[in-house]
């Protein structure tokens, strides 16, 4: 079969001929329809996630973690799991039946593969992390991304009474205007106009933030929230750490958290079974309601190696089809 073939850790993955993968008991096979193209597998072939190792225990391997295909019967199912060398990547693939789900009919395989696990990531900490409450006030730090664009949507429909997106590229800010955004601040302001944005929107109250880039941006939004009186007004802001675009450190001085009403907590608290089960049936409803849109570009498995090399994808989720 062809496939993304990787063959050494920090390379280019290439496309090329590999073996036919084989089911044992408990395993599916699935010839695959469309697989994704995120970050952690970029991070996973370098060797700079935490489970490279895992994932790249065998080498020559097949990059991709997730995907959707058709089993013998014809009906389209999730997929991760795969064991390595194999992955997503390819014509075929093997995974154990636990590591599948079912796709509502009525829904695409492009839209299956990219929509529903980046729209689980603000799903989650909204509606069960930090229990939003209709009318509030939620900013998306990093709006403009993938992700991001979806956590702007996702808010409206559950409710917020104001959404603040951020970000730096002016195209991709326009676009999350037109996908529900009621204010945008541009990231790329010098840093004195940029805290005054902040705090022109911090003085009208925020509730909740969904924090996508962390570094330099969070650090100067957090600073911002520290107010330069007494205040006992009982502001509380919640803000939820999901993602580290803009590097994996910042500087958190104690008054930021002793004075501002600020409450910091990961984007996986308070997931349950429970609520992944809610929160994928709700995902698929807003998707068969065509509320939800996602910015997709579909590119076919052989030109692996040139999408690959690409730096920017502009806010788009890449689909790679067989």
């Amino acid at each position: 079969m062809k496939a993304a073939v990787l063959h050494k850790v920090g390379g280019v993955p290439c496309y090329e001929e590999f073996a036919d993968p084989y089911p044992n008991k408990d395993e599916i096979l699935i010839h695959v329809r469309a697989a994704t193209l995120e970050n952690v597998d970029r991070m996973i072939a370098k060797g700079e996630h935490f489970a490279s190792q895992q994932f790249l225990s065998a080498l020559p391997s097949i990059i991709g973690l997730r995907g959707v295909g058709e089993q013998s019967d014809g009906k389209l199912v999730g997929f991760s799991g795969a064991k390595a060398p194999y992955g997503a990547m390819a014509e075929k693939v093997v995974v154990s039946k636990e590591f599948t789900v079912p796709i509502p009919d009525g829904v695409n395989a492009e839209t299956a593969a990219a929509l529903p696990s980046a729209a689980l990531t603000s799903l989650f900490p909204l509606k069960w992390g930090v229990n939003m409450k209709p009318g509030a006030t939620v900013l998306i730090n990093g709006a403009t991304g993938v992700a991001g664009k979806l956590a702007v949507q996702i808010a409206k429909l559950l409710g917020a009474g104001r959404v603040i997106g951020t970000g730096r590229n002016k195209k991709s800010l326009k676009r999350i205007k037109e996908l529900g955004a009621d204010t945008i601040i541009d990231l790329k302001q010098s840093e004195e106009d940029l805290s005054t944005s902040f705090k022109q929107e911090i003085e009208e109250g925020i509730d909740i933030i969904l924090d996508f880039l962390w570094g330099y941006p969070t650090e100067k939004l957090i600073k911002a929230l520290v107010p330069q009186e007494i205040n006992l007004n009982g502001q509380r802001t919640q803000l939820v750490q999901i993602g580290e675009k803009a590097g994996p450190d910042l500087t958190l001085p104690a008054d930021a958290l002793r004075t501002s009403g600020l409450e910091i907590s990961g984007g996986a608290s308070g997931i349950t079974q429970e609520a992944i089960t809610v929160g994928t049936q709700l995902v698929w409803n807003w998707i068969k309601e065509d509320k939800l849109h996602m910015d997709m570009e579909i590119v076919p498995l052989q030109d692996i190696e040139n999408v690959w090399k690409r730096a920017d994808f502009q806010g788009k989720r890449i689909i790679v089809i067989p």
